[in-house]
């Protein structure tokens, strides 16, 4: 039976904030702004929240972000965590996947419905696709949580468009517009929120890049993007150190029917 949502708590990392989707104010839009929109045009007196910030680490989303959405009990919370700490090296899958269900726990007692999301199949994706097993392996654990809890489950793995690189921004951790716009669509399904697109439809042809041109882009995103992460996780910093939340409390959406700045919404 569909439902109707008139509030949203959406917790996570960069993921959920919306890099690298950027409006033309330069603030972030992301997957979870656009499905917002098309949630509050369904929904008079709809509220959302969006508590994601880029870098967090699960336990520090758990810690810093769950409370707030069981205390503030909203009709449906949003969880995709995790991501940034299966590439770090050593991360310990089965021991998140304990912290992952601990926080889902907690929500469903709250009364919350829950969306949770798979990681993403890195095999397209350069160096990253070393952590595919520790991907594979967490995404199982996810499965069975949403399945011993009664949550729904957004499956980024099953989604093949997320396999073309035009999905992924250039620094190939965050999804592009069109990979968030694909996302929104894909969990507005799951929600049983009618949209008026197909996730599914496939990209336009592209030819690919030569041998060489490719290395050579593997090379320059090495050093621009994979190395200052590894660098900042040894320091032990964050993207979002003295960041806030774009949307840190339950409210309704702009008259205009913005999210987070922009008005594209899932359809």
């Amino acid at each position: 039976m569909r439902r109707e949502w008139s509030s949203w708590v959406a917790v996570g990392d960069s993921f959920t904030e919306g890099l690298s989707d950027e409006a033309p104010d330069g603030t972030y839009v992301g997957w979870a702004d656009r499905l917002a929109a098309a949630l509050a045009e369904r929904s008079p007196g709809f509220r959302y929240a969006n508590l994601a910030l880029r870098g967090k680490m699960l336990r520090e989303i758990v810690q810093e972000q769950v409370p707030i959405a069981v205390e503030v009990k909203p009709d449906l919370v949003t969880m995709c965590a995790g991501g940034n700490d299966l590439i770090v090296p050593g991360s310990d899958v089965d021991a998140l996947a304990d912290v992952f269900e601990g926080a889902v726990v907690a929500l469903r007692a709250a009364g919350c419905e829950v969306v949770v999301f798979t990681g993403p199949d890195p095999r397209s994706q350069p160096v990253v696709r070393r952590v595919r097993g520790k991907v594979a392996i967490y995404n199982a654990n996810l499965r069975a949580i949403a399945d011993r809890h009664d949550t729904m489950i957004v499956d980024l793995w099953a989604m093949a468009p997320l396999g073309d690189g035009r999905a992924w921004s250039d620094d190939r951790l965050h999804f592009s517009p069109e990979g968030h716009r694909r996302i929104a669509l894909r969990t507005a399904e799951v929600l049983d929120v009618p949209v008026t697109e197909d996730w599914r439809e496939p990209l336009p042809h592209a030819e690919p890049l030569p041998w060489l041109q490719s290395r050579q882009a593997d090379l320059t995103w090495t050093r621009t993007h994979l190395l200052p992460w590894v660098r900042r996780h040894l320091r032990g910093e964050s993207m979002g150190d003295g960041l806030r939340p774009k949307r840190p409390e339950l409210a309704p959406l702009s008259t205009s029917g913005k999210a987070g700045g922009s008005s594209r919404a899932a359809r």
